[in-house]
């Protein structure tokens, strides 16, 4: 699966340069244009990355970093014109992980986010346990002891998002897009797949929790 990128802009050109330049390096890239939705959506959903603006409207990219701060634990990099060394120091005292000055290349802001994305336990990861099962990531099956439990490709996927984005809430539009393919969100073929996955987990199906309101989260790893 590609790596879920959120970008906080307001510049609509740069916001379509950002667009294109991800998105043929590989990522997926979703959009947030004011500081008040780029925090629910920063706190709220799984992203492997923010790529954050500090001059927004309705609350500030410093904003949306104390928002993250101690809530959650993606990786954020700073974008923006303000290149005084007040700008950086304080950006990396709320959290941030890199300071990018605009205007920038293309190309090395994708290989900054390469960096910071390969250093992410998740991403070395090819074997999870929740429960009793184990789940091998690139051989795509679960198993208890040595039974397989027969998932199919579909509830292998939203098994496999859930636990590389543990603990995190994991919207239903985001597992219908991502796991299950699908054009458009749709919650009740998405709660009929958890509800067959579970069927099969078991006991350790208790470590999926349902998040009303927003989807699912696995809430530990044995």
């Amino acid at each position: 699966m590609k790596p879920r990128i959120l970008v906080v802009e307001d510049d609509a050109n740069v916001v379509q340069g950002l667009l294109a330049g991800l998105r043929r390096a590989g990522f997926d890239v979703e959009v947030a244009m004011d500081g008040l939705v780029a925090q629910e959506r920063a706190v709220n959903e799984c992203f492997d990355l923010v790529l954050l603006d500090l001059m927004l409207p309705d609350a500030s990219g410093y904003e949306v970093l104390q928002a993250m701060s101690g809530r959650v634990s993606t990786p954020v990099v700073v974008l923006s014109a303000r290149n005084e060394l007040d700008a950086r120091l304080k950006s990396f005292e709320l959290g941030a992980v890199d300071f990018v000055s605009k205007p920038f290349w293309i190309e090395e802001l994708v290989a900054r986010i390469s960096v910071r994305l390969g250093r992410k336990e998740v991403g070395e990861q090819k074997r999870a346990v929740i429960g009793e099962c184990e789940i091998d990531l690139d051989a795509r099956v679960v198993h208890r002891g040595a039974v397989d439990l027969g998932l199919t490709p579909i509830e292998f996927n939203v098994l496999a998002w859930l636990v590389e984005h543990r603990g995190h809430a994991v919207r239903r539009s985001t597992l219908a897009l991502q796991a299950l393919g699908l054009d458009e969100p749709n919650d009740r073929t998405v709660d009929s797949h958890m509800s067959r996955l579970r069927k099969k987990l078991g006991d350790d199906a208790a470590l999926i929790k349902t998040v009303w309101g927003i989807g699912y989260r696995v809430e530990k790893l044995g």
